[in-house]
């Protein structure tokens, strides 16, 4: 008996070091973050000293260093934070309700879907301006990129509903759909002038800089609804890491859960993709990355995966504007030379689950 209580309190010992663990290393992600948003803003063109940093925002700066900061620096940092985040939350979930660690949405094509969208948007509706590059409507740009990405994510879906597709499947269907998206745009190319095309180009590179506070506003509901409903279904993702069998034997409805988390993981994809063009590498390389800090319990998973996706894009924007300063890199580029060298020193560490 005697033996029982010690095993038993030697066990929940042991659960809450792990738990703390956990903790601690989301405290250390959330600081990161924090530290890198506010470097992302004081570093650029036009360096804004610490303490200057701390006088505009409390309202005391010109209106030269007020529109620095509230109208460039800041939103291009928190779309930094919620596009990085979106992306690895949806990459998160999708690799979890799949049971496949390649799933992301560029690989179930979602991304390029929206590249596809948007390019058709700029073949039709752009204008002529001064510059070399025509500019477009926005708006017009980003809601064919949205309607893009969730035409990739429906066609999935009606797949997987009436053919009765595997969730394994889902991936080798989003890789043709990748195909074909990207033989669309380079016929899109194809046939376009020069000016066009050189947009076209220019907004497959991805620009945190695209986005305002209204834009923001957007992307910041969908973010929070969609955050909101994968943490309230962690416990069942959780379930799910054991196997459909258990997970239904536990009471989960694992094909509504399923369809319902794949739309929303997309949406969020979507609309971070839509508003800012292609990012790569983030929502396949933050989960896993994640994953290795805190496991596979979703209640930490998602958190963790939401702040180290942010804190990677922090980073990657960052670098894109010192490299070579003033010139901006495009922080696609930058992504993917972070990203798949982490991607395939995880591989051959066997460290993908």
């Amino acid at each position: 008996m005697a033996n029982k209580y010690i095993e038993k309190n030697t066990i929940t010992s042991d659960y809450k070091k792990l738990l703390l663990k956990k903790w601690v290393y989301l405290a250390v992600l959330l600081f990161l973050t924090i530290l890198l948003f506010v470097v992302s803003i004081i570093f650029g063109s036009v360096d804004i000293a610490i303490n200057d940093f701390f006088r505009i925002l409390g309202g005391n700066g010109t209106s030269i260093e007020n529109a620095i900061l509230f109208n460039i620096r800041m939103p291009r940092a928190i779309t930094s934070v919620l596009v990085g985040a979106g992306l690895a939350i949806a990459g998160c979930i999708m690799q979890s309700v799949l049971r496949n660690p390649l799933a992301s949405a560029s690989t179930l094509g979602v991304s390029q879907g929206a590249s596809f969208g948007a390019a058709l948007g700029i073949m039709l509706m752009a204008v002529t301006s001064h510059t070399s590059i025509f500019s477009v409507n926005p708006y017009l740009a980003t809601l064919f990129a949205f309607l893009g990405s969730i035409s990739t994510t429906a066609i999935i879906l009606l797949l997987t509903r009436f053919k009765k597709l595997k969730p394994s499947a889902m991936v080798l269907v989003g890789v043709a759909l990748s195909s074909l998206f990207s033989g669309g745009l380079t016929l899109i190319q194809y046939f376009a002038d020069e000016k066009v095309m050189e947009t076209i180009v220019f907004w497959t590179f991805g620009d945190l800089g695209k986005t305002d506070w209204e834009k923001l506003a957007i992307v910041g509901v969908v973010f929070a609804i969609v955050f909101v409903y994968f943490m309230f279904n962690s416990l069942k993702y959780n379930a799910m890491e054991a196997g459909v069998d258990t997970a239904k034997s536990l009471g989960v409805k694992v094909e509504s859960l399923t369809l319902i988390s794949m739309a929303m993981a997309a949406l969020l994809a979507g609309v971070s993709v839509a508003f800012v063009g292609i990012i790569n590498f983030i929502g396949l390389i933050a989960p896993h990355i994640a994953r290795k800090m805190v496991g596979n319990d979703h209640r930490f998973l998602i958190p963790a995966s939401l702040l180290v996706g942010a804190v990677v894009l922090l980073l990657s924007d960052i670098l894109s504007r010192v490299i070579i300063s003033p010139v901006v890199l495009p922080i696609g580029a930058i992504t993917s030379f972070l990203g798949a060298p982490l991607f395939l020193y995880f591989i051959f560490k066997e460290r993908v689950q």
